[in-house]
Parts: C-alpha cells; sequence; structure tokens
C-alpha cells in the first residue's frame, strides 16, 4: 500500500507534536468546560445514565484525527515511477582475431587452449551488448568467420563452431589474421575500433607482414590488444597424426613471439597480454572489458501522482461530523 510513496515536505511531521500537546491541554481543561452541582447526597440521582456525557470525547478524538491527516496531506504524500530508457550514444566495433593453428590444441589449458579461449570469449561477447563484434580464424591463411555484428547470437555460435581443421592451410600467419581484422573494420564508424589479436606461436606464413599489418592498423585508429596464449616452459601439444586421424602428443617448448606483440600492441596504442593458465586468460579479458568502455546515456522519467486529496477529503468530513455531532446530539453536553 505504501510502496513508491515518498513525502515532500517531511519537516512538516513536526507537528504531529502539536497532537500531544493538545491531548495534555484538553485533560487538564476538560474539568473547567464541564459545569459542577454540589449536593449534599447523589443517592436520588443513582442508576442514571452517563453514556453521553462520556462519549462527548469522541469529539476532540474526531478534531485530532483530522488535524493529523491535514498535517500528513501537507507533507505532500505522493507515489513515484521511475521509467528508465538507455541509449548507446558511441559503440565500440571489435573484430576477435583467433588463431586455429594446431598448436592450440595443447593442453596447458583446460581441456585445451582453444577451448578455454572459446569459454572465456564467449563470457566477454555477453558483456558487451552495446557493441559490434566479429570473428576472424587464421593460421597458415586468414579468413572472416563472421562480420561484425550487433547480433550476439550469430557471434556466440559462430564462436562454438570454432575448431582446429585441415582445411585452413597450416602454420601462424599473425599477419595474415591482423590484416583480415584491420580490413573487417577500416569502414567502420564507430567512436572505437578495436581488435583483440591472439596467438600462441611465431609469426612462420603468410603474405602480410605484421608489422605492416600493425601500421595499417594505426592509419585506420585501430587499437590492438595482443595476447599471448601457452604456459612457461613445456607443453603437451600435437606432434603427430595418428593412422585413425587423431592427435599424438608430446611435450614441445612453448615459443611465442612476444617481442612482435608487444610491438603490433605499442605501435596502435593498444596493450601486450601473456595467458599461462586459465584464470590468467579470463582476467586479461575482463581488463580489456574494463579498458574499452562504452559511452551509455540513460535518461529517467518520474511520474507523480498526489496522494494528498482523500487525506484532505476524510479530515473534512471527519470535521463535519464532529459539528454535526457537537451542534445536535451532544449540544446539551458540550
Amino acid at each position: 500500500m505504501f510502496d513508491n510513496i515518498e513525502f515532500l515536505n517531511k519537516e512538516l511531521f513536526w507537528l504531529l507534536l502539536l497532537l500531544p500537546i493538545a491531548v495534555v491541554w484538553y485533560v487538564l481543561k476538560h474539568s473547567q468546560q464541564t459545569a459542577e452541582l454540589k449536593m449534599s447526597s447523589i443517592k436520588g440521582f443513582k442508576g442514571s445514565s452517563t453514556f453521553w456525557s462520556k462519549f462527548k470525547h469522541l469529539l476532540f478524538a474526531l478534531r485530532l484525527i483530522a488535524l493529523a491527516l491535514l498535517i500528513t496531506a501537507l507533507a505532500r504524500p505522493r507515489t513515484v515511477d521511475v521509467y528508465t530508457k538507455t541509449k548507446t550514444t558511441r559503440g565500440i566495433d571489435i573484430v576477435m582475431a583467433i588463431d586455429v593453428s594446431a598448436s592450440m590444441l595443447a593442453k596447458d589449458l583446460r581441456p585445451n587452449r582453444l577451448e578455454a579461449l572459446k569459454e572465456v570469449a564467449a563470457d566477454f561477447i555477453d558483456g558487451r551488448p552495446n557493441d559490434r563484434i566479429g570473428l576472424v580464424e587464421y593460421a597458415g591463411e586468414a579468413y572472416t568467420k563472421t562480420p561484425i555484428t550487433s547480433d550476439k547470437s550469430i557471434v556466440q555460435r559462430s564462436l562454438r563452431d570454432i575448431k582446429y581443421n585441415t582445411i585452413i592451410e597450416g602454420g601462424t600467419a599473425i599477419g595474415m589474421g591482423l590484416g583480415t581484422s584491420v580490413n573487417r573494420l577500416k569502414d567502420s564508424r564507430a567512436k572505437s575500433k578495436v581488435i583483440i589479436l591472439l596467438t600462441d606461436g611465431v609469426n612462420t606464413t603468410g603474405a602480410v607482414d605484421p608489422k605492416t599489418a600493425s601500421v595499417l592498423a594505426l592509419e585506420y585508429g585501430i587499437k590492438v590488444y595482443a595476447i599471448g596464449l601457452g604456459t612457461n616452459g613445456m607443453a603437451l601439444s600435437p606432434v603427430a597424426i595418428n593412422p585413425n586421424g587423431s592427435f599424438r602428443y608430446g611435450r614441445q617448448q612453448v615459443e611465442i613471439d612476444e617481442p612482435l606483440l608487444k610491438e603490433i600492441a605499442e605501435v596502435t596504442g593498444g596493450k601486450y597480454f601473456r595467458a599461462t593458465n586459465n584464470k590468467k586468460l579470463a582476467e586479461i579479458y575482463k581488463e580489456i572489458n574494463k579498458l574499452e568502455k562504452t559511452e551509455v546515456e540513460e535518461k529517467k522519467y518520474y511520474n507523480y501522482e498526489e496522494k494528498y486529496r482523500p487525506l484532505v477529503l476524510f479530515a473534512g468530513l471527519l470535521l463535519l461530523i464532529e459539528l454535526l455531532l457537537r451542534n445536535t446530539i451532544f449540544r446539551s453536553f458540550v
């Protein structure tokens, strides 16, 4: 009943202190307001009713209640309905360039590097409801998995479909992956354009030099956050293919071209990160999420409905009842 009710003039509730003062005054003055007749004996009046003389205190109670209602009305009770409208004023376009070479199946992250990345990237996408996101796959060559779009269901579906395959040429073409991502963003009119470049190796192939691709990114105002994925030291990685088509695993040294990734990030105004385990990878994406904030305009609309009118009407009704009783039934007693 009292949900969302506020009082505009709360300080007027101090006037309620007048009510106990009025009660004290009424008690002290009541004896002076009633005529007295001294008699040696009231035996002759025994059994006479004093109901109406006692019930006359109702008049004072009605006046007090009316006064309390009027004070409450003066405090301006009202309900408040708040309607919030959120509008993205300046969004961010993001392309996630994902290495899908065979080394991404290494098991130094659980269950492997690629699956660990997909899990963290899915949470990242869910956390960017106001931005457009696209996906690029690369190994020895690169192609666009999903153009930048605001439809997160499409991006999530495409992300789940990413897996190692023999269709893409083997190797790690970092320059190709970065160049394809730049091509996706170069015509974007977004406030901020970002590439999240993830790899677990060294640039070994490709027609585009990674440094050239980073210069292109700079020219188009695109920031690159580079992530090197892999533990320090040895990792259980694919070393051969069994006759049944499954991978044979062996321990191999993890090699990531960190100087190159740092240079790409520095040239474009981004940042380089190293993810050595699942927890660190999740923390990196959370940090990138904080670094790239979308400006959101929030408007609040307030709808006020005044509630003092019923209080005033009820107080007026009580005063009218008191006036009628005082001048009719209680006229000879008050």
